[in-house]
């Protein structure tokens, strides 16, 4: 039993920030969709999250009766806990399909249920659950980087820009950042193009 004032050693000291980076291979994306492909829940978590660019703990209050009418090109609303404004999301076919997978596997036939609940306590997850999830999935296929909840947020924003070429300042409104240099930032897109520009022989 923890003594009264002890703390996780691994936990970042009060005032600094652990910085952690999106997945960035679509080849590792992959791999772990294919890793979970026998964990309904997991794979829904993972799935939904990088196609959607919700937060985890705006992902870990949804309930059954939240998303069980979702289907593709549905438009969803959330309302973020951390700004309080409202998001709005277009469902695509691919997190349409793993809500059918994570609806499915919930265990209790109540509209109340958590879309991602937990074993132990028949609750939902919690964010720090996420972030061991996170880590786990990467380190079990040997994905080089730092990695935790916010990864997966992350992911979306990076693909979205580096895979598919969407404009900077479609993703800097819809992360509701302050500046298109604060995205880069955000999505660690500034050190790769950075480091790029070493590779260009002149």
């Amino acid at each position: 039993m923890k003594s009264k004032g002890s703390r996780n050693p691994n936990h970042p000291k009060k005032g600094s920030t652990i910085k952690v980076g999106p997945i960035r291979s679509p080849g590792d994306i992959q791999r772990i969709k294919d890793m979970l492909s026998a964990e309904p829940r997991n794979f829904c978590l993972f799935v939904f999250a990088i196609n959607t660019s919700f937060r985890a703990g705006e992902l870990l209050s949804l309930r059954r009766r939240d998303v069980s009418h979702l289907r593709e090109g549905s438009y969803f609303e959330l309302k973020e806990p951390k700004t309080g404004k409202i998001r709005p999301v277009t469902i695509n076919a691919t997190a349409a399909e793993a809500l059918r997978i994570g609806i499915a596997a919930i265990p209790v036939n109540d509209p109340d249920a958590p879309l991602f609940w937990s074993r132990k306590s028949k609750g939902a997850l919690k964010v720090e659950s996420v972030t061991r999830l996170v880590k786990k999935w990467c380190a079990r296929l040997e994905i080089a980087g730092r990695f935790g909840s916010h990864s997966l947020r992350k992911t979306w924003g990076y693909q979205q820009r580096i895979r598919f070429n969407e404009p900077l300042t479609l993703l800097t409104k819809a992360f509701g950042h302050s500046s298109e240099r604060q995205t880069l930032e955000y999505l660690c897109i500034q050190d790769d193009e950075l480091q790029r520009l070493y590779g260009n022989e002149i």
